[in-house]
């Protein structure tokens, strides 16, 4: 009971985080994840999963989970990312350090988790939940309309590193609206490979 009461403390004593700032983080995740994918709809390829497509991974979850398949391809689509988010992140010195579009350090993760649940119990959509999904994965791949929404994410300044795309302007992570805009917005030029956008944690 003691441990039930204190676990309670903890969460309830956690910084607000607005859930419009959680909606257009999970919205970015999944709108990289499914640009980055290489499948029968060649798009990116910047990992290789082919899930959100008709005969790919939409087929095989419908008959799997035919109440929340939309949500499972673009949680596949996003587990891929991650997973290259992962393998980039691990050439640097220090890894743990480098905040990323799929890595914000435990805490905001767990909370971008909590929120995704949400969503999905509350039988609604990606689309229906996630409205900026809806101009760009419902719609058939065009390279050009992704730049476009990567670009109307404002003007990066970054500096090339081994690893990726750093951002040099010093970026609050308390501001989670800012910092997911900043990274869509590195992700320009859109090149070949995944850039990695990404800063790093103030010292």
């Amino acid at each position: 009971m003691e441990d039930e009461q204190r676990s309670s403390t903890q969460v309830s004593e956690r910084d607000p985080i607005p859930p419009s700032a959680l909606d257009l983080t999970l919205t970015a995740q999944f709108v990289v994840a499914w640009a980055g994918e290489n499948g029968e709809e060649p798009r990116l390829g910047w990992w290789r999963s082919d899930l959100v497509s008709e005969f790919g991974g939409e087929d095989l979850f419908r008959r799997l989970l035919p109440n929340t398949w939309e949500w499972a391809v673009l949680q596949g689509a996003r587990e891929a990312a991650r997973r290259r988010d992962v393998e980039l992140r691990s050439q640097d010195h220090d890894p743990d350090q480098i905040i990323s579009l799929f890595n914000f350090g435990f805490e905001l993760d767990e909370r971008l988790e909590e929120r995704l649940q949400d969503l999905k119990r509350s039988g609604r959509t990606p689309q229906e939940a996630l409205p900026g999904l809806v101009d760009i994965v419902d719609a058939r791949w065009d390279r050009d309309r992704f730049i476009d929404w990567v670009q109307a994410h404002g003007e990066v300044d970054v500096k090339v590193t081994p690893v990726g795309r750093r951002i040099k302007a010093s970026i609050p992570t308390t501001d989670l609206d800012t910092l997911v805009r900043r990274l869509v917005g590195a992700i320009a030029p859109v090149g070949e490979t995944y850039p990695l956008p990404h800063t790093r944690r103030s010292a």
